[in-house]
């Protein structure tokens, strides 16, 4: 082999050049799973996270458009039977506009892009236009609806294999495709896609092959999502029970064996806020971990920002307090974001935690008190009760006379501690380190929120707000209709001077015992 060029044509001595690079995709075909927000793989947030423009589905929830930057287009291109918003060549055509003004397109499909989506000819399309394309793989309702209702659609000992069909063919389709002889014959898993409108001709087709009329069949509502409805029955009267339960589209239709798995494995229908409408209030830097819970414990949990916080960037109040910060005696931190807004102004100072030195440090709560370790400061102080009469409480007996007091603060904020140390002989130093400002709301989300099961509340500023916006939008006679959950007893007073209807209080003043709350009473008043 001496002498031969093995490089494919470079002479002898020289590299040989590299393979052109290829270009990088400008549209993701991106799977965002069957519903449940949770279900989208790292690879369809970090997508989403880059997005120029969206393209997003009908059953995509919206908590996962919020992980797309602020300022990217969102445009709906959702289809329901016999109504698309923007038939299918107009998505393609939206995909290449889109791609060809260089910007990054994110394509956002129900489930998996290539199980019964269309991603195949949106891929076409693509390729035949010259757009470089990368496909992210979804969770597929086909498995992953019948798995929220405890159905597995394989079970050893009940069958190995799964069949996906759509019950909503093609109709342009000069004959069917679906091999109904080999479908009744088969004694695996059937999953039929798109199937509620055509179940009676399903189960004719099945019946009439042969397929015996006890065969188990389940079609599940919503899957994923905490509208779930899941009904159950056989091939002889599975079409009287849908009618009878007003069973309508979009649901996944699972026939064999293993729907009889159900009545173990059902889990999901089961949590303690399955189906609940509840609406966090809180700002939407602080929510995220509240709506999270919510969603584990199986509500429909609604982001309703009423307030947001900005911290206040410069005052003489501020700049006095850097300068004497080593001078008090208490400092009392009532709050997260007071804490956050506090050692901020310091840092700007040129001060940090070693300031403090000779001063108690007073914490309203245990979030507050772990932001303050998580700044470098164990607090001396932290109530039982995680309001300002716990402060006093626990402050009981000590001689307040003389001391250099300071409470950094929200500018909106209660009188009672200052007002009491005041008469206790304290000199104190109220300093505003952050405002609450009131969020605007468009008129679907008001709407999003009127007759929910729970609206939450966590502060008197998160009512006052919310309070606001429904008599700004329009909708002031129906806060006596809004069923308030409260995380204490100050929040609570804020509740009923706004004329809500105050269904819950926390036991403990803290999301965690808010969340604690809701359960116990869905348990014990599951109709309200």
């Amino acid at each position: 082999m001496s002498g031969e060029q093995l490089s494919g044509g470079s002479a002898p001595g020289e590299r040989p050049e590299a393979p052109p690079v290829p270009p990088r995709p400008r549209v993701f075909l991106v799977g965002a799973g069957p519903g449940d927000p949770g279900l989208a793989t790292l690879r369809a947030v970090r997508c989403l996270e880059q997005a120029d423009v969206v393209l997003y589905d009908r059953l995509v929830d919206p908590a996962l458009l919020e992980h797309a930057p602020p300022g990217a287009e969102l445009v709906y291109v959702g289809k329901r039977s016999a109504d698309h918003t923007v038939p299918q060549p107009g998505i393609n055509e939206l995909l290449v506009e889109h791609a060809r003004r260089g910007l990054f397109v994110v394509r956002l499909k129900g489930g998996d892009p290539f199980i019964f989506g269309r991603g195949g000819e949106e891929a076409l399309a693509l390729h035949e236009a010259g757009i470089p394309f990368e496909v992210v793989p979804g969770v597929s309702s086909g498995y992953g609806v019948p798995a929220y209702a405890g159905i597995p659609v394989t079970h050893r000992g009940l069958t190995s294999h799964v069949t996906f069909v759509t019950g909503h063919e093609d109709p342009d389709k000069k004959a069917a495709e679906i091999d109904w002889d080999r479908l009744a014959s088969d004694v695996g898993t059937l999953v039929v896609f798109m199937g509620v409108k055509n179940l009676p001709t399903v189960v004719e087709e099945l019946k009439k092959r042969g397929r015996s009329g006890d065969t188990p069949i389940a079609l599940i509502r919503y899957g994923t999502m905490p509208a779930q409805r899941t009904v159950v029955g056989v091939l002889d009267d599975i079409v009287e029970k849908v009618a009878a339960a007003k069973l309508r589209p979009p649901a996944i239709t699972v026939i064999g064996d293993v729907v009889t798995l159900r009545e173990q494995l059902s889990w999901y229908e089961h949590r303690p806020l399955f189906g609940k409408r509840v609406v966090v209030t809180r700002p939407r830097s602080q929510a995220g971990a509240q709506l999270e819970a919510l969603r584990d414990l199986g509500a429909h949990a609604i982001a309703f920002p009423t307030i947001r916080i900005e911290p206040v960037a410069a005052s003489p109040e501020i700049d006095a307090m850097v300068a004497a910060v080593h001078t008090y005696d208490l400092v009392v931190l009532t709050s997260v974001n007071g804490v956050h807004c506090f050692f901020d102004r310091l840092r700007e100072g040129g001060r940090d935690a070693r300031s403090l030195h000779r001063a108690m440090v007073v914490a309203i709560g245990p979030k507050t008190a772990a932001a303050c370790r998580a700044r470098g400061v164990q607090p001396d102080v932290v109530p039982g009760d995680f309001v300002a009469e716990g402060v006093l409480e626990a402050l009981a007996g000590r001689d307040l006379a003389g001391a250099h007091i300071l409470i950094p603060r929200a500018r909106q904020a209660r009188e009672l501690l200052p007002e009491t140390f005041t008469a206790a002989g304290a000199s104190v130093d109220v300093v505003p380190v952050y405002d609450t400002l009131p969020e605007d709301h468009r008129p679907e989300e008001i709407d999003r929120v009127l007759g929910a099961d729970y609206v939450t509340f966590t502060s008197g500023s998160t009512v006052t707000s919310f309070a606001e916006a429904l008599r700004s939008s329009g909708h002031g006679d129906s806060l006596p209709q809004v069923k308030a959950a409260s995380i204490g007893p100050v929040t609570s007073a804020a509740v009923r001077e706004a004329g809500l209807q105050l269904v819950l209080e926390a036991e403990e003043s803290t999301v965690e015992g808010l969340m604690e709350a809701l359960c116990a009473h869905a348990l014990y008043f599951p109709g309200s």
